[in-house]
């Protein structure tokens, strides 16, 4: 019999994150700060509106391009709070998370071989949908002394007459760095010049702890080559609905759309009711959730400090990453030691690109207790490493 197997497909590696996600869900008493999902429950109001919706038998498919009040309550969200103007009904598109968003984006932007600007350490998805797009991966590496931004120069340095598009991961996963407006500003020109298109993924936005996020899309010229995602998920703790949007010029989110139509047909119908209610009410939650994760990130580089772990200070999202080189082991090795000495799981860096080596990403989504307890055990298990030199 033939190979039943896409050799693309067969060449994917499997999420680094997810691996030790399974093994902590079958170890008793063991503490995860692995996952990037906030421990919120999603506000009741919005839950309210999901239960109304169901109660109000509205379960059918809305538009493929999700219901006319929820996008234009995107619309308004995005010009009040980022200063740029869609129009709801032909630049807005309702996605299964920002995930599909990222993964129909490169579909309809990629002819096979068009080259595609990754900056790593990043979220796990942007390689292998552009692998799944026909598109060729090109990886810059984000480097620590540049506090995770992505240069002029690295910009610069990586361009070639095939590369089509970049990723914009900011506020970033897994290091917590932004780009504030100067910083943009200097890769507005490039991308200019280049003819270059962007995926800015800012599905953390709403947790910026130093100013209000800027994006891209803002800056002159810059609207209509750019594809903003972003989502529900992580701004009000709607993991689980699995909702996100995508806004753009018009000739793309028309062939997404035609895509989502084929692959999905529509979001959720329950979670576009809810999402409404968030957006239109949402605004104190998430500002509660954003002070809340910021006491956390502090509590965390406090305590990096005094247990003399270094640690780059992120300014957005919910993770810190540490560096652990002077330990002399692997993102992996140290990661898997902690986890079965300690029963503490963390995410290696490695997981989001090589150059993540010698880091571990730890998320912050998590409660003040448990957040204690683990890096008790954290600063116990360092002291050991320490004690064995």
């Amino acid at each position: 019999m033939r190979e039943i197997l896409s050799d693309k497909v067969r060449g994917l590696a499997p999420s680094g994150i997810r691996k030790f996600f399974d093994i902590v869900s079958e170890m008793p008493d063991a503490i995860s700060l692995g996952v990037g999902e906030p421990d919120f429950d999603t506000p009741w109001h919005v839950r309210q509106e999901g239960i109304e919706s169901l109660e109000r038998g509205r379960t059918f498919y809305t538009s493929n391009s999700g219901l006319m009040p929820l996008r234009e309550e995107i619309c308004r969200y995005l010009e009040r709070r980022c200063q740029v103007r869609y129009d709801a009904a032909k630049e807005t598109l309702v996605t299964v998370g920002g995930s599909e968003a990222i993964d129909i984006g490169l579909r309809a932007m990629l002819n096979p071989g068009d080259e595609v600007l990754i900056p790593q350490p990043s979220y796990v998805s942007y390689l292998p949908c552009t692998v799944l797009a026909d598109g060729v991966p090109v990886i810059i590496e984000l480097k620590e002394e540049n506090a995770f931004k992505l240069t002029r120069q690295q910009l610069l340095d990586v361009i070639t007459p095939r590369t089509k598009v970049l990723i914009l991961p900011f506020p970033n996963n897994p290091t917590g760095a932004i780009m504030g407006r100067a910083e943009l500003a200097e890769l507005v020109d490039v991308i200019l010049e280049k003819d270059l298109f962007v995926i800015s993924d800012e599905i953390y936005s709403e947790l910026s702890y130093h100013g209000d996020h800027v994006t891209i899309a803002s800056f002159p010229g810059m609207k209509e080559r750019t594809l903003l995602i972003n989502g529900f998920s992580k701004a009000y703790a709607m993991t689980g609905w699995r909702l996100g949007y995508a806004c753009g010029p018009q000739a793309l989110i028309s062939q997404m759309t035609k895509i989502h139509q084929y692959a999905i047909m529509c979001a959720p119908t329950t979670s576009q009711y809810a999402a409404v209610e968030a957006m239109r009410n949402g605004d104190q939650d998430v500002a509660s959730m954003r002070e809340a994760y910021d006491q956390r990130r502090r509590f965390l580089l406090k305590r990096f400090e005094e247990m003399g772990l270094p640690c780059f200070e992120p300014h957005g999202a919910f993770y810190c990453f540490p560096n652990i080189s002077r330990f002399g082991m692997t993102s992996e090795e140290f990661a898997t030691r902690l986890l079965q000495e300690e029963k503490v799981a963390v995410v290696p860096g490695t997981a989001f690109g090589d150059c993540g080596e010698g880091f571990l990403r730890i998320s912050y989504a998590y409660s003040l207790e448990s957040l204690k307890e683990a890096l008790d055990r954290l600063e116990r298990f360092i002291a050991r490493l320490d004690a064995g030199k």
